[in-house]
């Protein structure tokens, strides 16, 4: 992966707005081709980031390159390059979906063959082209949602900027969102760089994931990383054993190294506090004392775990 060219890449990148420090010496590095979560409460600095990134501001201190171009001298030549949707997308709601989208399209160079081809693709990609002639004011939020995401992709981007993608979307249309940025990313080598609140669907989508807080990056890696290094208290892992053998495997269970304590749950014994790398260890002690096991699962910290260990605090407490 090391030899994976960069398609986003920071040093100390700063903005200050008077008094307040929206991006705080922000270095990171983004591939071309992954899916790269970057999450953060309200008023972290996301926002302010991806405007950084795309040209729209500039910095106040620190550098960055954008699929290689500076955006503060090249920003008009980059955004013809990205695609980004906002949380609250503003469309002309005075148009059709087929004119956003057509006016879009010539917006960013899209060669004037092919913009009706594109325009067409987008309408039926997002399950719009029965009501592309409607004006946008009449539409639903989802519906808005799904014409402001085709919007961004109507050109074509190397790299894409969403904010929330999925936000007021029913489950079919989520799931359908989810796809496509799966298939940007793996099939077609499309960067995406994603802020989203919704740490559920960030662990299925991405592939590293930023932590920002108060505009300071606080934490960047895998999620298995970041669960390896931040969070050992909410390791588990879940044996299922032979119901008469269910009170000798838990007594057992709770004198193995690596295990803090251990519960029972019908024939399902969790242990608690360890990883994956006491699995062997567990089987071992186990099957010598001839119980029987069925089934084994280490339950890795979640990125909803990791995000509060980050933030001190505890997913119950929040």
């Amino acid at each position: 992966m090391q030899d994976v060219p960069l398609a986003i890449s920071t040093e100390n990148l700063t903005r200050r707005f008077g008094d307040l420090i929206a991006v705080d010496a922000l270095t990171l590095n983004v591939r071309t081709g992954e899916v790269f979560g970057f999450l953060g409460h309200n008023g972290a600095g996301k926002t302010t980031t991806i405007r950084l990134l795309n040209g729209v501001l500039a910095p106040t201190a620190g550098k960055a390159s954008v699929l290689g171009c500076d955006p503060v001298t090249q920003g008009a030549v980059l955004r013809k390059r990205t695609g980004v949707l906002t949380e609250s997308p503003s469309l002309d709601e005075r148009l059709s979906a087929r004119e956003n989208l057509t006016f879009y399209a010539n917006l960013y160079d899209v060669p004037r063959d092919q913009v009706g081809k594109r325009v067409e693709e987008m309408l039926e990609s997002f399950e719009l082209e029965t009501r592309d002639t409607e004006k946008v004011g009449g539409y639903s939020k989802g519906m808005k949602q799904r014409l402001a995401l085709a919007r961004a992709l109507v050109h074509h981007p190397e790299l894409l900027f969403l904010d929330e993608p999925t936000s007021g979307l029913d489950p079919v249309a989520a799931r359908h969102v989810r796809d496509l940025i799966r298939k940007m990313s793996q099939e077609e080598g499309r960067t995406v760089f994603l802020c989203t609140h919704n740490l559920p669907e960030a662990q299925r989508l991405c592939d590293r994931v930023a932590v920002l807080e108060h505009g300071k990056l606080i934490a960047m890696g895998t999620p298995t990383e970041l669960g390896q290094q931040i969070v050992h208290t909410t390791q588990r892992v879940e044996i299922e054993v032979g119901h008469d053998a269910v009170h000798r495997a838990l007594d057992l269970v709770k004198t193995l190294p690596g295990v803090r304590d251990a519960i029972s749950e019908v024939d399902v014994i969790s242990a608690q506090g360890a990883g994956r790398e006491v699995i062997p260890g567990l089987i071992s002690a186990l099957a010598a004392a001839n119980v029987p096991i069925y089934r084994v699962t280490p339950q890795e910290p979640t990125l909803e775990d990791i995000y509060f260990a980050l933030h001190g605090e505890t997913p119950e407490a929040s």
